[in-house]
C-alpha cells in the first residue's frame, strides 16, 4: 500500500476513534446520573419508610419507579460502554499497525 492509502486509512481510524470517544463519555455521563438516580430514589423511599415525610403512595412508588429506572440506564448504558472501549481498541490496534507500515523518507 502507498503511504497516501495508509495516511488516509489512518485519518479514517482516528476520526472513528474520537466518535466512538465521544460515545463512551456520554455512556459514562449516563451511568453517573443513573448512580444519582439510585441514591435519590433509595433516599425518598428510606425517608417514607421511616415517616420522615409524610406517606404518599406517589412518591413511594416513584422512589420505587427512580431505583429501578436507574438500575436499567446504568446498566444499559455499562454494556454499551464496553462495547464502544473494546471497539475503539480494536481501532487504536489497527491505526498503529498502519503507522507501522508507513514508509518513511531516509
Amino acid at each position: 500500500m502507498t503511504n497516501d492509502n495508509l495516511s488516509d486509512r489512518i485519518s479514517l481510524l482516528e476520526d472513528e476513534i474520537e466518535h466512538l470517544a465521544k460515545l463512551a463519555q456520554g455512556c459514562r455521563k449516563i451511568i453517573l446520573l443513573s448512580k444519582f438516580a439510585i441514591v435519590l430514589g433509595g433516599l425518598m423511599l428510606l425517608a417514607t419508610v421511616f415517616e420522615l415525610i409524610k406517606f404518599n403512595q406517589l412518591v413511594f412508588l416513584g422512589s420505587i419507579t427512580t431505583i429501578l429506572g436507574g438500575i436499567v440506564a446504568a446498566g444499559s448504558n455499562a454494556a454499551t460502554w464496553g462495547q464502544v472501549s473494546r471497539e475503539m481498541h480494536a481501532a487504536e490496534q489497527l491505526r498503529n499497525k498502519l503507522i507501522d507500515q508507513l514508509e518513511f523518507p531516509a
